[in-house]
């Protein structure tokens, strides 16, 4: 009998639990994967007017930012009394990126100090209903980011895009929260912003006479073909304005890139008295590496790029902007008179110490602007600039190099970050850059913080982006497809928290589970490729 009772009670206890486990329902799927997310007993069902409320009027743009979703909404003023659907609640007015997401069954709260926080806690509650756009589980979410940098580049030099799709390219990084947008504006092959001193920028360094057919690179000259159309364009500082707005209405800051000494064969073109020969230059129409840069030994090139700074600074409110300094071929400076004449007023070794000279000066002008300046990782070369950011791209040593003098790091290196690299194929793939490839695994496998960094040397890595050359990328479409879903699984690697081995067949798992979101973007996605790794 005694036997029996206990066995009663087990089995009382386990169809309790059985109960309650079955009105759990299953976690929803929300990527980047969140810090701390718990599924509680019950469910909240949306009503067919959402009502949302503020707890101060700082909050209202993310209000009206969320409020765009769903069809039939309402935005509460912040004395109202009515109940509301979405309570969005800010206790103070900082920088927090960390949020705090509850669904029960008095509504839905988000909770943050700081507006990008409260607009994260909104992508990630988009994210929910995108599952079931009726009947919410009840949940728990505590969330932070692991990297406070974490960005996303688009080359628009080679290849140019409209307004309409940079606020797409920039609306799609704040899905997956993203922060930073680095904005590569000039380039050999076209000049993509307006500068007003500058008249023949737009005239003549903004468009090409001809565009290179198919593969080609430094070693490919003399043997293209080309299509011999002109081919060009720039965005107007009204337009660029646009575009940081647009932006910042998403919490993400807009980088400029202005190349400098190197990939400069467009501003030449326009203005040939600044390159060491005089010209005539050409505006690139094929891919590569050029030798012709800007004179480092001319008074009237750091003139000319002060200038262009001067307009260019004022369109972007962020602390950061980026200068190239990469692939500078030094062929032109070791014959040129003014900059063999600088080497020696300078004290300088060398070539290389003259870029150095050439980008520490720029920087300490960029500093009197309030600005910090980002370089790729040659930057390194011939010395560091005091303050500047490395940005990491050749590899990781570079990011290395620099931690280790105490120098902030970016994170971009070309074997997991490249997203102009082949996914797959690349039979069936679209036309990449050649014999490279960077899979979807690859990219979710990264980790941003090299081992060889000591603990107190890792703090000096502020995160990692990926970059989006244009060579073969001829419009947006083709850029959505390059980028996702390979930018997805970088925001997870920047977002979440750490852990010893990714679970890269569990993130496909759940990146199948987020592809009706994907399809309610339009999105041009690889789906293929992680439909495939889930066999």
């Amino acid at each position: 009998m005694k036997h029996l009772t206990f066995l009663a009670i087990a089995l009382f206890m386990l169809a309790c639990n059985s109960s309650k486990k079955a009105t759990i329902q299953e976690a929803p799927t929300i990527l980047p994967k969140p810090a701390f997310l718990e599924v509680l007993p019950g469910s909240f069902s949306l009503p067919k007017q959402v009502t949302i409320q503020v707890s101060s009027s700082a909050a209202a743009s993310i209000a009206e930012f969320l409020s765009e979703y769903f069809r039939d909404c309402k935005i509460l003023s912040e004395t109202s009394t009515d109940d509301a659907t979405i309570f969005l609640e800010l206790s103070a007015n900082d920088s927090s990126e960390a949020y705090e997401l509850e669904i029960r069954d008095q509504g839905i709260t988000i909770r943050s100090s700081g507006i990008s926080g409260l607009f994260y806690g909104v992508q990630s509650l988009i994210q929910v209903t995108s599952n079931n756009p009726k009947t919410l589980p009840f949940l728990r979410i505590k969330d932070e980011p692991r990297f406070a940098y974490r960005g996303m580049h688009l080359d628009v030099g080679r290849h140019m895009f409209p307004v309409k799709f940079i606020k797409r390219y920039i609306d799609l990084m704040a899905r997956f929260k993203y922060n930073t947008f680095h904005w590569h504006l000039t380039e050999d092959q076209g000049w993509r912003i307006e500068i007003n001193q500058y008249p023949l920028l737009q005239e003549k360094a903004a468009f090409r006479d001809a565009t290179v057919i198919g593969h080609a690179s430094s070693r490919d000259r003399g043997n293209e073909t080309f299509d011999g159309e002109r081919y060009g364009g720039y965005y107007t500082q009204e337009e660029i304005k646009e575009v940081v707005a647009y932006a910042a209405n998403r919490q993400i800051t807009v980088v400029p890139e202005i190349e400098l000494p190197g990939h400069s064969l467009a501003a030449l073109t326009a203005y040939p008295h600044l390159g060491c020969s005089g010209g005539p230059y050409k505006t690139a129409q094929t891919w590569g590496v050029f030798p012709d840069i800007y004179c480092a030994g001319k008074e009237s090139t750091f003139e000319f790029l002060e200038n262009v700074f001067d307009e260019v600074l004022p369109l972007f409110p962020g602390k950061y902007v980026h200068i190239g300094g990469d692939e500078a071929p030094k062929d032109r400076w070791e014959k040129c008179p003014h900059c063999q004449k600088r080497i020696q007023e300078e004290g300088l070794e060398d070539e290389h110490e003259l870029q150095s000279y050439f980008v520490q000066r720029m920087e300490k002008y960029l500093n009197t602007k309030g600005k910090t300046m980002i370089g790729w990782d040659e930057i390194l070369e011939g010395g560091l600039a005091e303050n500047a950011i490395v940005m990491s791209w050749r590899g990781e040593e570079g990011g290395i190099e620099a931690a280790k003098q105490n120098h902030k790091v970016i994170m971009t290196p070309v074997g997991w970050c490249y997203f102009d690299y082949y996914q797959a194929g690349p039979e069936g793939e679209p036309l990449a850059f050649p014999n490279q490839m960077t899979t979807v695994e690859k990219v979710y496998s990264y980790e941003p913080i090299p081992k060889e960094l000591s603990k107190e040397q890792a703090k000096y890595v502020l995160g990692a982006q990926c970059n989006v050359w244009s060579e073969y990328i001829l419009d947006g479409k083709r850029a959505e497809y390059m980028v996702y879903p390979r930018a997805i699984a970088l925001s997870e690697v920047l977002w979440s928290p750490q852990v010893d081995h990714r679970g890269y067949p569990e993130f496909v798992k759940r990146l199948n589970n987020l592809q009706p979101y994907l399809d309610q973007l339009n999105l041009n996605y690889a789906g293929h490729l992680f439909e495939s790794s889930a066999n």
